[in-house]
């Protein structure tokens, strides 16, 4: 349970000669916690303006998240064979060509044109994961990685809070589709002029997102990062991922990772259709997701403290356990402490993805842990396919969310069993942990 490495309090968490290039690549995990938070309102926002099923506006995540399963391994491959820099050179080019691809989609008003951003979008965040969370990791002692990347993801939820923020106050505020309660009993062209003007008001975030991105990707060509030499010149991607997959907790790690993921997607998602069931507005919701985002950022700040001080594996297992209880509460409350407790499982989700990250990444040399990591990027694609799953659930009874009962509770409330099942593996794979630490 106590951290055994006594040292840890007094080794330095980043080598002095690195804390600019630190800087600059922990300033990219704000950069995709800006762009899934922006992406989460989206699903519910194309709900309403497309008229879309629950499941059919799902296709939101798949887009962005299914593109972290494509690109991941070409990323690792291409950051291999040149280096961490160029990689997220490319990655920033990937993420601004995708952002800004929502101007020509709002303009032909195809819902597959603003998937298919999403999914270039998520291209080159496939490469900034790829290359960001290991290079954090080799920027500093070893002994010292997990906090060391649970410190740079610390900026992940400052980034998500800006995001929720923009699409709170320029998106769902200013959606009109969302203000009037029976726009699907509009005429047609009444319904014409609504979804062009609100189609232009979820491109515009976007467009000044690939803006922005473009003038990071111009001082990151501009300033020298560090290198870090290959050790294994006789590199096999097969024999690479043969071994890696032999690995029993790399094979377990990156399970957890897709859970994981899936369950944060889930959580903070569906916490819109979660407060329709209540009877809150869009607006509303989003004041609920953010304060999720505090609690996660409070949540990344205490973990990193307390990885000091006790192992992680034990850390992983307390914090799962704690979220199990609190989406119990979620899935059996009909009342707004359901709603609380969603919100309250953000600030023990917050340890999860780095400590896993670290953990099957740990024991690795340079060479493995590059391809090592595309695969728990790759972990990525549960959060587009545990979401899917979900709308589907929520779906079963209707189109709303209170159609039908499932265990005496409506069927969005019945849906966060996934959530649930996810933690509970993580609960699991902290304690196999703890058994391969000892």
């Amino acid at each position: 349970m106590i951290n055994k490495e006594k040292s840890l309090s007094s080794t330095s968490i980043v080598d002095k000669k690195f804390i600019f290039p630190f800087i600059l690549v922990t300033s990219l995990f704000a950069l995709w916690g800006f762009a899934n938070a922006v992406t989460d309102p989206m699903v519910n926002a194309f709900k309403k303006v497309l008229e879309l099923s629950n499941r059919e506006a799902a296709w939101v995540q798949m887009a962005f998240y299914g593109g972290y399963f494509s690109m991941a391994l070409p990323a690792a491959i291409f950051i291999r064979k040149f280096n961490y820099k160029k990689g997220i050179q490319l990655g920033l080019f990937l993420y601004a060509l995708g952002a800004l691809m929502f101007y020509p989609a709002a303009i032909t008003e195809k819902f597959w044109f603003f998937c298919l951003g999403l999914y270039v979008l998520t291209f080159g965040l496939a490469f900034l994961e790829t290359t960001a969370n290991p290079y954090v990791l080799a920027m500093g002692n070893k002994s010292t990685a997990t906090r060391r990347l649970n410190l740079a993801q610390v900026f992940n939820p400052i980034g998500a809070i800006i995001g929720l923020l923009i699409a709170q106050q320029f998106v769902l505020k200013n959606l009109k589709s969302d203000d009037i309660s029976s726009f699907e009993n509009l005429d047609i062209a009444q319904k014409i002029l609504i979804k062009t003007s609100d189609l232009i008001v979820i491109r515009d975030p976007y467009v000044i997102l690939g803006l922005i991105v473009l003038i990071f990707f111009t001082i990151i060509s501009i300033v020298k990062m560090p290198q870090f030499k290959e050790d294994d010149k006789s590199f096999s991607i097969k024999k690479t991922l043969s071994k890696l997959l032999s690995r029993k907790m790399y094979r377990l790690g990156v399970l957890a990772q897709a859970f994981y993921v899936g369950a944060q997607v889930m959580c903070w998602t569906y916490i819109y259709q979660y407060s329709e069931g209540k009877g809150i507005n869009s607006v509303t919701a989003a004041n609920f997701q953010f304060f999720a985002f505090i609690l996660f950022l409070l949540g990344r700040i205490f973990g990193t403290y307390l990885l000091k001080s006790f192992n992680a594996e034990f850390l992983l297992k307390v914090f799962s356990s704690f979220s199990g209880i609190l989406i119990i509460v979620t899935i059996f409350s009909n009342s707004i402490y359901g709603l609380y407790s969603l919100v309250g499982v953000s600030f023990f989700m917050s340890l999860m993805f780095p400590t896993i990250y670290a953990q099957t990444l740990k024991g690795l040399n340079d060479s493995d842990t590059k391809i090592g990591a595309s695969g728990l990027v790759m972990a990525i694609v549960g959060g587009a396919l545990m979401p899917k799953l979900q709308g589907f659930i929520i779906d079963f009874g209707g189109p709303g969310v209170n159609d039908i009962k499932i265990l005496e509770v409506s069927e969005v409330n019945f849906s966060f069993i996934l959530p649930l099942i996810s933690f509970t593996y993580i609960y699991f794979y902290g304690k196999i942990l703890s058994k391969s630490n000892n």
